[in-house]
């Protein structure tokens, strides 16, 4: 596994390195095919702030964490990490048997008055609305874009308030 470590508004040090390096390198014994960890860690004011990205066959997991206190805000990211790995494993493995779509996300930050601020580009791979929900609650997203594999078309899975799932399809 790669282990990308970058700061923002932060030196990082060795000690710092390989204390990240060793928390994130145990999701190795976990899931074996994680291609590449990004962490990111950054502050801002009091608040430290730390953001991984794992990469599993194409699949994103994704957790941040903010704390006091740069190692702390680490070791929760890691407990959040240790959950959305455990429902990786048991929807994929066991429902999927081993076999996994690549799929990637569609998202971008909006302010509020409406002018957009970011602007990212993914290949969207074809998969089933649940597929999409599973994927959704591993990246721990509100919403979705996928393409779905039936209708071909792009649609949008959504949590509701409710707790229940919502799904947005194109009127043709």
């Amino acid at each position: 596994m790669n282990i990308i470590i970058n700061g923002r508004q932060l030196e990082i040090t060795p000690a710092l390195k390989s204390y990240a390096e060793e928390k994130i390198g145990k999701f190795e014994k976990y899931v074996s095919n994680i291609t590449e960890a990004v962490v990111t860690l950054g502050v801002e004011k009091y608040r430290h702030k730390a953001e991984v990205l794992l990469k599993v066959n194409g699949v994103l997991i994704q957790a941040e964490a903010v704390t006091g206190e740069v190692y702390s805000a680490i070791d929760e990211v890691v407990e959040k990490l240790e959950s959305q790995v455990k429902k990786y494993k048991g929807k994929f493995k066991s429902h999927r048997k081993g076999q996994m779509r690549t799929d990637e996300i569609l998202s971008g930050d909006i302010k509020e008055k409406g002018n957009i601020i970011k602007h990212k580009r993914f290949d969207i791979k074809p998969m089933s609305p649940e597929e999409a929900v599973d994927q959704m609650e591993l990246l721990d997203k509100d919403f979705f874009v996928f393409s779905n594999a039936i209708s071909e078309d792009i649609n949008v899975v959504y949590r509701r308030k409710d707790g229940n799932y919502g799904l947005i399809e194109p009127v043709k």
